[in-house]
């Protein structure tokens, strides 16, 4: 299990260099848009339009992702009206109840334009302090 965690993360890493050339950020947008295809991610949460897994390269001690099903490259793309919304909130509420981040703190997070790694827009739902104890 070790082995195969450690290619997803090695292909993961080699992606996210190549999503950095204009060249191939179509082609990485293609896998992220069918991710769930070639990385056999634990989905934390899953409704009609988002989905939700641990980042495969965490930088916190909770980091989650949660990326649109459809192909979508920035905030300023999405209607303000848009169902999107409604359902990202559900999904971020949902996950923050299972991973008790009232009690231990939380952020959200989404970056846009030359911030994005991946050309693709989605959320990083993340805590420094969960999984600590209470002293």
């Amino acid at each position: 299990m070790g082995r195969l965690s450690s290619l997803k993360n090695k292909s993961v890493k080699f992606l996210l260099a190549l999503a950095r050339l204009r060249l191939m950020r179509p082609w990485v947008k293609i896998f992220f848009n069918h991710m769930d295809r070639f990385l056999s991610a634990e989905r934390l949460y899953e409704n009609e339009h988002w989905v939700g897994f641990k980042h495969p390269q965490p930088d916190y001690p909770l980091h989650i992702l949660i990326l649109p099903k459809r192909s979508i490259t920035s905030l300023t793309g999405v209607s303000l009206d848009s169902v999107l919304f409604t359902q990202l909130f559900e999904a971020v509420q949902k996950l923050a109840a299972d991973f008790e981040l009232e009690k231990h703190g939380y952020r959200l997070i989404t970056n846009g334009g030359p911030n994005q790694t991946i050309p693709q827009w989605h959320w990083h739902l993340i805590s420094d302090h969960y999984g600590e104890t209470d002293a």
